[in-house]
């Protein structure tokens, strides 16, 4: 676990995998109390936002447990998680075991080109050791005119409140993992990967030059906490 507790790493899946593997277990409770309860508004946001029709396919890529993949087929789209962590993917299965859940990379995703109408990534984009090339991967399984949502961390916009932001995520933020979650030194490199993440305006620069994607534009909640990014593919 030592060797993925700075942002600054390469994020190999086999070390992110690892790392999400030892928080499984108490995964979904440490993000509703580290959050403040918001996690949940965040995933009716995101589903809000890709806009699922009944009968769509949709892809929920960074799964972990599937809370999100359950929150997608609330509208009644076939929504399928996939994850790199097995064991997040186990400790989904035993609370969901109506959901569907299965293994798979970001950047080598198993599923044939043009599958989806619709894909998106929560709080995992930056866990992937090259984002242009996820992104790329994303447009590959998803069909021309499909939808795009990438619901992630980014920067609050008012000065004031950002500073005492940062200063939550680098001090209080891993002394609140300590006491709720199964391995808190993973959420050191968590709360240093949000602050080494690009803000609204350098993720939209990204989705748009990686290819397949365009019509970017995003939305803030949280006063920018976190940031709903959304293109639509070629």
């Amino acid at each position: 676990m030592d060797r993925v507790t700075r942002a600054d790493l390469d994020k190999q899946p086999h070390e992110v995998a690892e790392m999400f593997d030892g928080v499984a277990q108490r995964y979904d409770l440490t993000n509703t109390v580290l959050s403040f309860g918001r996690d949940r508004g965040w995933r009716r946001a995101t589903r809000a936002a890709l806009g699922p029709r009944p009968g769509e396919r949709v892809l929920d890529v960074g799964a972990g447990t599937g809370v999100s993949t359950d929150e997608l087929g609330r509208s009644g789209a076939f929504a399928v998680g996939a994850d790199l962590s097995v064991g997040m993917l186990q400790a989904g299965r035993r609370v969901r075991p109506r959901v569907p859940l299965l293994a798979g990379d970001a950047l080598r995703l198993p599923f044939p080109d043009a599958t989806f109408d619709a894909v998106t990534i929560s709080f995992a984009l930056r866990n992937v050791v090259d984002t242009e090339a996820a992104l790329r991967e994303f447009g590959r399984i998803t069909r021309p005119g499909g939808r795009l949502v990438v619901c992630e961390f980014s920067t609050p916009t008012n000065p004031a409140f950002r500073t005492v932001y940062m200063q939550y995520l680098m001090r209080s933020l891993p002394t609140v993992a300590r006491g709720v979650a199964s391995n808190p030194d993973a959420y050191v490199y968590l709360a240093e990967s949000i602050r080494a993440w690009p803000d609204q305006a350098g993720l939209a620069a990204r989705i748009a030059g990686s290819g397949p994607w365009d019509r970017v534009g995003w939305r803030n909640l949280t006063g920018g906490v976190v940031a709903l990014h959304r293109a639509t593919r070629r």
